[in-house]
């Protein structure tokens, strides 16, 4: 988590350094539907690298937003799930698609 000193004094610029970046917002746009192992996540975010996704999914845990629960079978099987904290991003991913939906009509209508 970030630490008080390292907090924007700014609560839009928080949010932003939290889940900012394209692929952290299309990781957590995934995780609303459900739990997503790595490699789902990377064949789905085509043009993520891997190190890229290993370091989002890092990032995100250590900030509280993703949980990662690894299952003690053979092969290991590891998911990454939206944490308590994660789940309330729910209602801004939902805004910004409304947005994005009415965007792209109005782009459509007006073409």
């Amino acid at each position: 988590m970030l630490s008080k000193e390292e907090m924007p004094a700014c609560p839009v610029a928080t949010t932003v350094s939290l889940i900012g970046s394209k692929w952290k917002l299309l990781i957590v746009r995934n995780l609303l539907s459900r739990p997503w192992r790595f490699n789902e996540l990377k064949k789905d975010l085509e043009g993520i690298s891997q190190k890229v996704l290993t370091d989002s999914l890092r990032s995100m845990e250590d900030d509280g937003i993703v949980v990662r629960t690894v299952y003690p079978e053979v092969p290991p099987r590891v998911e990454y799930a939206l944490s308590e904290l994660g789940e309330t991003m729910r209602p801004i991913l939902n805004a910004m698609e409304a947005w994005g939906l009415d965007y792209q009509e109005m782009v459509q209508n007006t073409h």
